[in-house]
């Protein structure tokens, strides 16, 4: 397939690759980290008042991949959910570490296609992973309203309607491919996930690909992992002093120096 790196040059576009995360940054989940220099990557986006974070920037396109494949020295097949959800979301994980970083993927994977927009993946992501405790009707309708109008820019990037299907073959695709875990207890887990956002605009239109980092704390709760606000909140306090982990895919040899373990497909 033709694809293109670091071709994320228009407003649109760098809305709808923060939209993967933005039920996480909108309920204060979650912190996007900018490109190395530490700039951001876009304007950031407000939280509603019981939020208690902000997301400062979405993925980044400043990073090529190197022609030459360096093995990752760290693999992973993260366990899968025991359960499928009536919004077709994956739960019922692990009481482990392994189950908590499975989890905070599955709650960073999306697809945008065809009929299913930017407002159906969020309100998804919303109901099936966030705990019980940060949950208000004020935060679901902010996530919606904020999906709209990221899915209006999507749709005019894509040259369809509001509302209409994407074109043929167009999508928008979020994958966790490589994670870094912060800190580990039995009830509390905060781990930074890399992940590798795919858009394309139709059947013949080139690929473009950016890579991002976000991290995220879950705590387990009434038999699943849940992602907590309060959980990240304390996270970011570890996370202050330390380094983020750069934004490298597997087979360069910075994914390595960086601390990062990939992911293999569950079996």
């Amino acid at each position: 397939m033709s694809r293109t790196r670091g071709t994320w040059n228009t407003r649109g576009t760098w809305l709808a690759g923060a939209a993967l995360a933005a039920v996480l940054a909108l309920t204060g989940y979650a912190v996007l980290a900018g490109d190395d220099d530490g700039q951001a990557a876009g304007k950031s986006r407000e939280t509603p008042p019981s939020a208690s974070s902000t997301a400062t920037s979405g993925p980044t396109s400043g990073y090529t991949q190197p022609d030459d494949w360096s093995e990752p020295e760290r693999w992973t097949a993260l366990p899968r959910g025991a359960e499928t959800d009536e919004r077709g979301s994956e739960t019922g994980f692990p009481h482990t570490t392994e189950g908590a970083v499975a989890m905070a993927a599955a709650a960073n994977t999306t697809s945008i296609e065809g009929d299913r927009g930017t407002v159906d993946e969020q309100l998804r992501l919303y109901h099936s992973y966030v705990a019980e405790a940060d949950r208000s009707d004020e935060n679901a309708e902010q996530i919606e309203l904020t999906a709209i109008e990221t899915d209006k820019l999507l749709h005019r990037e894509m040259g369809v309607k509001a509302g209409a299907p994407l074109p043929s073959g167009a999508y928008m695709r979020s994958t966790v491919i490589g994670y870094k875990v912060v800190t580990a207890s039995e009830n509390e887990v905060a781990v930074w996930l890399l992940f590798r956002t795919a858009q394309k605009a139709g059947e013949t239109a080139k690929e473009s690909i950016a890579y991002g980092r976000i991290l995220n704390a879950v705590e387990w709760e009434d038999g699943d992992w849940r992602l907590s606000g309060a959980a990240t909140q304390r996270a970011l306090r570890v996370v202050q002093e330390g380094d983020k982990p750069k934004m490298v895919a597997p087979g360069d040899a910075a994914f390595n120096e960086a601390g990062w373990t990939a992911i293999r497909a569950a079996s």
